[in-house]
């Protein structure tokens, strides 16, 4: 008989985690609750300063932990309002009201998607490091011009040309104001301890510098009574106001529909290349796994979507709260997760919480990230190693305060193609004199003592030799052998005719192209010009083949 032995089963145990990933654990944790503290003032601060109610900044800040903080891309980069689209926003929703910024941003993260479905993303690691510093360069000096009135609780004039021009008046005003006075020193204190926190090294890490300035603004400011503006709360929930037919419709005008598409084409391209270039500062930071750029655009472009359809603040990643997390400890994904937690419980519990805050002391916060986008120290240095990239930098800057955000970027990188192929365009002519003479001008001055005696010819100078064959003037003239090297394109043309149209008229020319590694369809018309006209009817000039396709 055949006989079987039957196992028997054990009840399975859960399995118990390991010490490595309660470390992890424990320390994605630590992280997000800092996190969570850079970016409540941070929040509010740009949605105030965007012209919007507070709690759409913590519903952006929300999006982009509980969404974008699951999606893969970058493991520790953390998504959020930014101050670099605060000017741009705020002139949106001054030109086509509150309700049409979701779809504004709606549409905005819908071409995120689309670029990322391409593989655009990488790409974004091609644009000029001069024009993204320009970019920010000039959001901060806008930035700061506009917050300068909130410091004061006044209103700015409108935009950026405006604020500077409105300046002196402000101080004028502020000085004959006690109200104004007291609002600016709760906004001076701000920046003074956003400044002085830091160096403060244990204290600051443990509390993030904008959480203590605000805090203890509001804390000043409660206790003594002071006069001063404050934040307006109206509820999550009342905030958030999907767009409707009527908000898509006004922006489709045919008249406000240049402008619309202007808009929606900044916000994309800003929010992506803000993001991108945030994540490639932040891969520096740790030594995690690096940032899948097309991943991380279409991440973004979801978040901002979602943000559309909840009429929030657009988003971009933020390089202050990524920062945060990295030096926070975070390991994984977890952390910004998280930090989306805490801003939704916040939001939810605490609202009322925001109605001590007084703008003065958000808008001190957003002067010194403001000042923090100008790199001062890095422009000096700029300008004596790379001139041309330091002008891109500050031609963008200057052209995004007279004008705006998308014309100031357009004209920096126009400007660094420029730069970039005036660089590159490198021409310069060999002009060496051939040992023959030219073809019907016999054997004379062949061979070593030909040369001198064609250059006794050519200056008119010296006596002809014994036996010579007849006067100087009708010595055998050597044809010129002309090489083009380098790169001819049409910012070179003029200098190139220039030498060309300076060349010997009694001279054969022989013009060779060979040496050329690219030569432009303007160059090669021009030169075929310059040879047709030199011939002549019986002119004696041959051009060489080039031995490169044009």
């Amino acid at each position: 008989m055949r006989r079987f032995r039957v196992a028997r089963l054990r009840p399975s145990l859960p399995a118990i985690p390991s010490r490595q990933t309660l470390v992890r654990a424990r320390a994605d944790f630590t992280a997000s609750l800092v996190v969570f503290l850079v970016a409540v003032p941070l929040c509010v601060g740009v949605a105030v300063a965007s012209g919007v109610p507070a709690e759409l900044g913590l519903v952006t800040g929300i999006v982009g932990g509980l969404l974008t903080g699951l999606l893969p891309g970058s493991s520790l980069q953390v998504s959020g309002p930014a101050a670099g689209l605060t000017v741009l926003v705020y002139e949106a929703v001054q030109e086509y009201g509150l309700g049409a910024l979701g779809a504004l941003v709606l549409c905005a993260g819908v071409l995120q998607l689309v670029m990322g479905a391409l593989r655009l993303g990488r790409w974004f690691r091609a644009i000029s490091v001069a024009v993204v510093q320009g970019m920010l360069a000039g959001i901060g000096l806008v930035l700061i011009a506009g917050q300068l009135y909130a410091l004061a609780d006044a209103k700015a004039p409108g935009n950026g040309p405006a604020n500077l021009a409105g300046l002196p008046g402000l101080l004028v005003d502020t000085l004959a104001s006690d109200p104004a006075l007291s609002a600016l020193a709760v906004g001076a204190g701000t920046i003074a301890l956003l400044v002085l926190w830091p160096k403060w090294r244990r204290a600051a890490r443990v509390l993030p510098a904008p959480l203590v300035a605000v805090a203890l603004a509001t804390a000043v400011v409660f206790a003594l009574d002071l006069p001063v503006a404050r934040v307006e709360v109206a509820g999550l929930l009342d905030v958030v106001q999907p767009p409707g037919g009527a908000d898509f419709a006004r922006l489709a005008d045919p008249g406000a529909l240049a402008g619309v598409l202007g808009t929606v084409l900044a916000f994309a391209l800003i929010a992506s290349a803000e993001s991108l270039f945030s994540a490639a500062a932040v891969d520096r930071l740790h030594d995690g796994p690096r940032t899948d750029y097309d991943k991380e655009l279409m991440a973004q472009g979801a978040g901002n979507t979602v943000c559309g359809l909840l009429g929030a603040l657009p988003m971009t990643a933020v390089i202050v709260r990524s920062a945060a997390n990295v030096h926070a400890g975070a390991r994984t994904k977890a952390s910004r997760v998280l930090h989306g937690v805490w801003l939704l419980v916040f939001a939810a519990v605490f609202p009322a919480a925001l109605g001590v805050v007084p703008i003065a002391a958000l808008a001190g916060v957003l002067v010194h990230a403001g000042g923090k986008l100008i790199p001062v120290k890095q422009f000096g240095p700029l300008w004596r190693e790379h001139r041309g990239e330091a002008v891109v930098l500050a031609a963008t800057a200057v052209a995004i305060v007279a004008t705006n955000m998308f014309e100031g970027v357009l004209l920096g990188l126009l400007m660094a193609v420029a730069k970039s192929a005036w660089e590159t365009s490198h021409v310069h002519l060999e002009i060496v004199e051939r040992s023959e003479p030219a073809a019907g001008d016999g054997g004379a001055g062949r061979g070593t003592n030909g040369h001198d005696a064609a250059g006794r010819a050519a200056t008119g100078k010296g006596k002809p030799s014994m036996g010579a064959p007849g006067p100087a003037a009708s010595q055998p003239r050597r044809p010129l052998l002309v090489r083009a090297v380098g790169n001819a394109t049409f910012l070179r043309l003029p200098k190139l005719l220039d030498q060309l149209e300076a060349l010997p008229e009694d001279r054969e020319i022989e013009l060779d192209l060979s040496g050329l590694r690219h030569l432009d369809h303007a160059c090669m018309a021009a030169l075929g010009s310059w040879a047709e006209q030199r011939r002549g009817p019986d002119g004696p000039t041959r051009q060489k083949a080039p031995s490169i396709t044009p």
